[in-house]
């Protein structure tokens, strides 16, 4: 099959073959792996609704599935979760400093609407419970999801999770660093987990984020805000690196089902950004 704009190059299928489920030996055969995956990367790029998918990619259908049932079953995670073991086994991710930093992106209409699901006299879903289920909030410019992001010193993405637009930086933060990857290294030990140094801007300045990140042995890289009474110094020279994650998220936005949510539901919204940053760890 030719090779169009946007799919795999052999380089990349050469690193995440491996690392896909393998077809199950007995019933119909399962269609090829790269033009599924090819095909998923071609919407996760243009932001075109599944019905658009060109034929070259196979049955609108079968893309579609693939993708729901490997987010289902926790594929997409654990092609991210490898990569980054096999990156930090070859020495290529920095420990020693990290970034933290959230953005805002529109929610198209279409991305309202999840159903509320099974209903019971004495257990109804309010919809501001189900906005906030599903991480999208609502403003004056319409409904908005918020990511907030983690890289290591590199510039390439760790961990992340999604919010409602509206929320706070630091309402998410505890989320954040609970989604840390486990990373086990060859020999004895606890797998790597914590950076010796959490860069944030002033969004992230909490009390409760410094002694979080004090009791897991992690320097926090945050100035205060003008008007706290005490602005103790922190490092500067550190803090001027914090543009590597704003290229990050720059990155990420150029696929515009990460652009834009089109996604009613958050956990599918989750796995095209997981796509995004899994593609950025196979370059």
């Amino acid at each position: 099959m030719a090779q169009h704009r946007g799919d795999l190059s052999d380089a990349q299928w050469q690193k995440l073959q491996p690392l896909l489920p393998q077809p199950a030996p007995t019933g119909r055969p399962a269609n090829d792996h790269r033009q599924v995956l090819n095909g998923i990367l071609w919407i996760h790029r243009t932001g075109a609704p599944w019905s658009d998918l060109p034929e070259r990619y196979g049955s609108r259908g079968t893309v579609s599935s693939r993708f729901y049932r490997w987010r289902a079953q926790g594929v997409w995670q654990q092609i991210l979760n490898q990569l980054q073991h096999t990156a930090d086994a070859a020495h290529q991710i920095d420990w020693e400093v990290h970034f933290v930093d959230s953005t805002i992106v529109r929610a198209h209409q279409h991305a309202a609407g999840a159903k509320r699901g099974i209903k019971t006299q004495n257990n109804r879903v309010t919809t501001e419970q189900l906005q906030e289920q599903e991480a999208l909030g609502r403003s004056k410019g319409g409904f908005s999801t918020k990511i907030q992001i983690q890289a290591e010193g590199l510039g390439k993405p760790m961990q992340f999770v999604i919010l409602p637009g509206q929320s706070h930086d630091v309402k998410g933060f505890d989320k954040l660093n609970e989604a840390a990857p486990r990373i086990k290294r060859k020999g004895r030990g606890r797998p790597k987990q914590r950076p010796r140094y959490l860069v944030g801007d002033k969004g992230y300045d909490a009390d409760s984020i410094r002694r979080s990140l004090r009791r897991q042995h992690t320097t926090p890289v945050i100035p205060k805000r003008k008007n706290a009474k005490r602005r103790p110094r922190f490092n500067r020279g550190l803090y001027r690196e914090r543009n590597r994650i704003e290229r990050l998220i720059n990155r990420l936005k150029q696929a515009r089902r990460v652009a834009t949510r089109y996604e009613k539901r958050a956990e599918n919204y989750l796995a095209m950004l997981t796509i995004a940053a899994i593609l950025i760890w196979l370059k």
